[in-house]
């Protein structure tokens, strides 16, 4: 028989790993899915309670956390969708562009990385040997 503590360690470390990756990340969408966990943890404690008291009102706490998560997701959805129309970024720094008139940027403690372009390698056709064609053949980059 699988205890209450087995429930609430499992909620833990969902929890844990969300807030984890939710203050060490900068992507929106990945942010997102940290509250998201962090959420399903918090769910699965309500229903352990639940369970151990023999109630239903840690299905129907849970049942509200569920939808007000539905409701996070068209939420954010939109967000992302708008912020990523504005900025072609999904980085939290673009939220700095919307903050009022005569409130100081925050600054990094650090500078970002650069991303460098990939070079994508000349893939040969299908059933021709490599090597024996060249690019201006039919050749294509992916």
């Amino acid at each position: 028989m699988i205890s209450l503590n087995h429930f609430l360690a499992v909620g833990a470390v969902l929890f844990g790993l969300g807030l984890a990756g939710f203050l060490t990340r900068r992507n929106l969408i990945t942010l997102f899915l940290c509250a998201e966990l962090m959420l399903q943890g918090v769910v699965l404690n309500f229903l352990a309670f639940g369970r151990m008291h023999g109630s239903l009102n840690g299905q129907v706490f849970g049942l509200f956390i569920i939808t007000v998560a539905a409701c996070e997701a068209g939420l954010g959805l939109a967000l992302f969708l708008m912020l990523y129309r504005r900025g072609r970024s999904l980085d939290s720094g673009i939220w700095q562009t919307l903050r009022e008139q005569g409130v100081p940027a925050a600054v990094d403690s650090e500078a970002l990385p650069t991303v460098v372009a990939e070079v994508h390698p000349v893939l040969t056709v299908a059933g021709r040997k490599p090597g024996v064609g060249t690019p201006a053949e039919g050749a294509s980059r992916v």
